[in-house]
């Protein structure tokens, strides 16, 4: 896929030269601008070639030379362009490519990188953005074709061949992304608890993974109830995924990444408004985001001990359904009083929490699309976290923000945890009240993290795109599987 060579120009050849707005033609784009007599100076003062950020322009040089087309990418700023503008305005190009149906590309590398970010990090984002921007979702209609996917990508540069791992890399990254995105596009009918162990057992034997699931019965003789109670109403047997990486000599200082699989939620008898039922295919995307991560972390195999974990069930109605007033025993032996059918992921995570502390968990990431409480709070444009370790916490919000996966943190302390404990016959209630909604969900799966450092992230706004944009399609983003992935390689 990824090959490199030193000469600018080829025969038959898609050319990519940067362009920046702000100084004189980089040295590449000046020796292309001699090539063509002058055509490049000449396009942008008649304003047919753009350097403003994140424009494309196209010519065909004709007899000009033996390249076939030119595509320009506008790049604005040479010190504005950040690591996420940078991903964003290959994001576009490659979008912009895969319509005019190019399938083999070069990319005038040197042309392109800006003063804030380095050689090799731009390699890496050029590869993240061509897999994520260019992913295409499934669909079960008849004849209709795909776009082709760029299949070759060749990087024009005097440096030799050592950009190779960094392209890998970026690669690696959009490959979770977008193996996140399937997962959470497939139809509950199509991927049941049991179907998502299949697939997580067919990664693990790809990337040489050790794997178990957890049947039902082996649930029930640990005493997971809290998953068990969210299955009661479902003919679809649950199913708790654990797999484990490792990548230091000794099973030890291991990260758990906890990611909660609700492949269809209901609601249970606290039922959904259908309107609120469309979507709940998607309810499992926080389980879709670790075995993203997992799927990365497979290919570049980082220096780090990586537990995932995993509880899958759905969340359905009948006579054996769970209801509010019962009271369930959890992993942990502590009772919950359900106030909320429709607050069953944090039940499920609360058992898939406490068997990642049983396994020897140094510190926990919990992913979950929890509440519709945080896509009030933060809109579909930041994932909500809470914690109760902040150097763990910064280093979560700062991977974010370098892979474009923002995060904000909400509040955790006493006053919102002594909620989630108020409950006349249980040890903890699992819905105490409609006020700070989503602070009351992390809170309660705080209680089973208890003193092992937690980041828990709520992607319940961040996980669907409502419209296109420059990095995929519209729908699922395949949000986190970066960002753990990026914690368990920087590790």
């Amino acid at each position: 896929m990824f090959s490199f060579r030193k000469e600018i120009f080829q025969e038959q050849d898609t050319l990519v030269v940067g362009l920046f707005d702000d100084d004189e033609h980089t040295k590449v784009a000046k020796e292309v601008d001699e090539r063509l007599n002058g055509f490049v100076t000449e396009g942008i003062s008649d304003g047919d070639i753009h350097t403003e950020y994140g424009t494309v322009s196209k010519i065909l040089p004709m007899a000009l030379c033996e390249t076939k087309r030119l595509y320009f990418i506008g790049l604005g700023k040479r010190d504005k362009l950040d690591e996420t503008l940078f991903r964003k305005a290959f994001g576009r190009l490659f979008k912009r490519l895969q319509r005019d149906h190019i399938k083999k590309v070069s990319i005038a590398f040197d042309s392109v990188v800006p003063a804030n970010v380095s050689e090799e990090k731009c390699a890496s984002l050029i590869a993240e953005s061509m897999g994520m921007a260019t992913y295409q979702l499934a669909h079960f209609k008849k004849n209709t074709r795909a776009l082709p996917y760029i299949d070759a990508l060749c990087i024009v540069t005097k440096r030799e061949d050592d950009l190779l791992p960094l392209l890998a890399h970026g690669y690696a990254l959009s490959k979770g992304v977008n193996i996140a995105r399937h997962l959470v596009h497939s139809p509950s009918n199509v991927l049941t608890a049991e179907a998502m162990a299949e697939f997580a057992r067919e990664l693990a034997l790809m990337h040489e993974f050790s794997i178990d699931v957890l049947e039902k019965e082996q649930m029930e003789e640990l005493g997971m109830g809290a998953l068990l109670a969210v299955n009661q109403g479902s003919e679809e047997p649950p199913a708790m995924i654990v797999i484990k990486y490792q990548g230091l000599k000794e099973w030890k200082d291991i990260t758990a990444f906890v990611g909660k699989g609700v492949t269809y939620d209901t609601g249970g008898y606290s039922i959904k408004p259908k309107t609120g039922m469309p979507g709940m295919k998607g309810d499992m995307g926080g389980a879709a985001a670790v075995l993203g991560a997992m799927e990365t972390i497979g290919r570049v195999k980082p220096k780090a001990n990586i537990l995932a974990v995993i509880p899958c069930t759905d969340n359905m109605i009948s006579g054996a359904a769970f209801k509010p007033d019962d009271v369930i025993t959890s992993l942990s032996g502590r009772t919950i009083e359900v106030l909320n059918t429709d607050a069953e992921g944090r039940l499920a995570l609360a058992d898939a929490v406490t068997y990642a502390k049983q396994l020897g968990a140094s510190r926990i990431i919990d992913v979950a699309t929890l509440t519709g409480g945080i896509v009030t709070a933060l809109g579909s444009w930041m994932t909500g976290a809470m914690t109760n370790d902040k150097e763990l916490y910064q280093k979560i919000e700062k991977l974010g923000a370098q892979m474009g996966e923002p995060i904000w943190q909400m509040p955790y302390n006493y006053d919102y945890r002594a909620q989630v404990k108020k409950s006349d016959i249980a040890d903890l209630n699992n819905s105490p009240t409609r006020k700070a909604h989503p602070i009351m969900g992390g809170a309660f799966i705080g209680e089973f993290a208890e003193d092992t450092p937690w980041v828990h992230l709520d992607i319940a706004g961040t996980s669907m795109a409502e419209t296109a944009h420059d990095l995929g399609p519209k729908g699922p983003t395949g949000v986190m599987a970066r960002t753990l992935a990026g914690f368990a390689i920087q590790d």
